[in-house]
């Protein structure tokens, strides 16, 4: 199985994870909201799989390319 990290892609603030560790995603399927230069940035799975683990929770501060999901598939 292939596994994919999901990065972000700018610094910034999670506003919102809506996915859930060992939870199945679509690729499409959203995985957090995060604020970034002042927009909000969807986050979405570029695959589809299982989430085995998430690196972030609201609220928490995140620069650019660190790891915020990862999706075996």
């Amino acid at each position: 199985m292939a596994e994919e990290i999901v990065e972000a892609p700018a610094a910034g603030k999670i506003l919102k994870v809506y996915a859930e560790a060992g939870k199945p995603v679509a690729e499409g399927d959203r995985i957090c909201m995060m604020e970034a230069l002042k927009m909000e940035l969807p986050i979405v799975a570029p695959v589809g799989g299982t989430v085995t683990k998430l690196h972030v929770a609201p609220g928490q501060t995140v620069e650019a390319g660190d790891p915020l999901a990862v999706i075996e598939g």
